[in-house]
């Protein structure tokens, strides 16, 4: 039996297991909302009765699946204008049009050959799209003979034997980059407190992350960014009590691009730093656009909100008023960028030696404790999560504002803002090395133990809100 004949009798005799494994199924749905924002273009190869797709909410979906039985199947059964189902052989073509996320929700272990397919994916791809792949856990084998036995799993054909390293060598062997892999689905049931205590809080821990039962794969595929023409950079500096700095910052931010733009945020000084920007400003005569201005509420985040909101550059990027990180480094950032090596270029202290009043020892610590326990949050490592130096296309921070809505108003730094929501986006976050110098001007603006507190709260917050989320696999109300 070909493989197309097996999926016309699967879509005509699984309605007694596919009951059985509702739970399987909304937990997998609950795992791929989470991912994927429900104003997308989503494309789901092997997407069967089309509950997948339809769950994800896209603005425009199509599914595309070997059996014409399970098309027919799922025309009939779902009725969205926004959806629509195919037949079609991933063995033989993709589909050449873009979407945001593909999806193949263990398609994997039913395919001829992974390198083809995984070849004609990219057909659908732009640069910013992402990849979804769900494969089985072998570990889990012998429960779905057990499974099929009693009638609760549908018979399958032999499936290819596929670890998430055979996955990850295929994907960039085929021009993908992994952000992500993980396992999902410790305990594929509805059980109250249990399903959510296993897959939640111990799929996510040491040694147990190991063995849930669907192998979980983010890539996007390696491209450049497509921005039309030559791209510009607007430059962010948030400043309070810094006029010492105002005349360097103008001096030293280098040009990006066709275009480089600085904007001055003010914060309600004690100084006359407000005078000074407006001062050194108008008698600027060197080759950036220069806007000001001063912003309506507290925090660095509500001056950082507030400079992005009138920022005219296609990239966008922070760079403290105190210096401190040096202004020189910004082209690395740019560059990353640019290129698409980085989506998120987040600035890191801790490598180069710093200057001797550059950060106190306890600062020091903290920092690379909160360095620490963010990689464990979002799944990404980086060194330095409070570095003020972070840059982004202004087509992802867009993007992010609606990701992070969720979220509330928790950060008021924003470093934690950007990272939680790069990471939510699954934006590739890399590290770019600076070497930290001491203040030429001023005092510091940070309390050690009064944001340390702050920051700890946070970091709690994001366990809560992203590594432990109830988002995922939730049930639809």
């Amino acid at each position: 039996m070909s493989f197309q004949e097996h999926f016309d009798w699967v879509a005509e005799n699984d309605a007694g297991p596919r009951k059985a494994q509702q739970s399987y199924h909304q937990q997998i749905q609950g795992l791929l909302r989470y991912h994927i924002p429900e104003d997308s273009k989503v494309l789901e190869w092997g997407s069967g009765p089309g509950e997948l797709l339809e769950a994800l909410k896209p603005t425009r979906g199509l599914g595309v699946d070997l059996s014409l039985k399970m098309v027919e199947r799922a025309k009939s059964e779902r009725t969205g204008s926004n959806l629509e189902f195919r037949q079609g052989d991933l063995m033989e073509e993709g589909v050449d049009e873009e979407f945001d996320a593909v999806v193949l929700d263990y398609l994997p272990g039913y395919l001829q050959d992974i390198h083809l397919a995984i070849s004609n994916v990219k057909q659908s791809c732009h640069p910013r799209t992402r990849l979804y792949l769900l494969s089985l856990n072998h570990g889990w084998q012998p429960l779905l003979a057990l499974g099929k036995l009693f009638g609760k799993v549908v018979k399958q054909p032999e499936s290819n034997w596929l670890s998430k390293t055979d996955l990850c060598n295929i994907l960039e062997l085929n021009g993908f980059e992994v952000l992500t892999r993980t396992t999902e689905q410790l305990f594929p049931f509805q059980i109250p407190l249990v399903s959510g205590f296993f897959n939640r809080f111990l799929v996510r821990l040491p040694f147990f992350r190991h063995f849930g039962m669907s192998n979980f794969i983010v890539a996007r595929p390696i491209a450049k960014p497509q921005l039309e023409g030559d791209i510009s950079c607007s430059v962010v500096v948030p400043a309070r009590n810094e006029s010492g700095n105002v005349l360097g910052a103008l001096e030293r931010i280098p040009v990006m691009g066709k275009q480089t733009e600085i904007i001055f945020v003010e914060g309600h000084s004690t100084d006359d730093t407000w005078e000074v920007i407006k001062r050194e400003t108008e008698a600027y005569k060197g080759p950036h656009k220069i806007q000001i201005l001063q912003q309506p509420g507290k925090g660095k985040w509500d001056a950082v909100f507030a400079g992005f909101a009138v920022a005219k550059g296609d990239i966008l990027v922070i760079q403290d008023a105190d210096l401190t990180a040096p202004p020189e480094d910004l082209p690395k950032f740019y560059e990353a960028v640019e290129e698409g090596r980085a989506e998120f270029a987040n600035g890191c202290r801790l490598v180069y030696p710093m200057e001797s009043e550059a950060m106190r020892f306890l600062n020091l610590l903290g920092n690379k404790f909160f360095a620490t326990a963010l990689s464990f949050v979002l799944g990404q490592d980086f060194k330095d999560s409070l570095c003020g130096t972070k840059m982004m296309l202004r087509s992802d921070y867009e993007r992010l504002l609606k990701r992070i809505e969720v979220l509330g108003d928790f950060d008021p730094f924003g470093d934690f803002n950007l990272l939680f929501g790069s990471a939510m986006l699954d934006l590739k976050i890399r590290d770019v090395l600076v070497r930290y110098k001491d203040r030429a001007y001023g005092d510091t603006n940070i309390s050690r133990f009064r944001h340390g507190w702050i920051l700890l709260k946070m970091t709690f917050f994001g366990l809560r809100k992203i590594k432990f989320s109830p988002s995922f696999y939730r049930r639809e109300p």
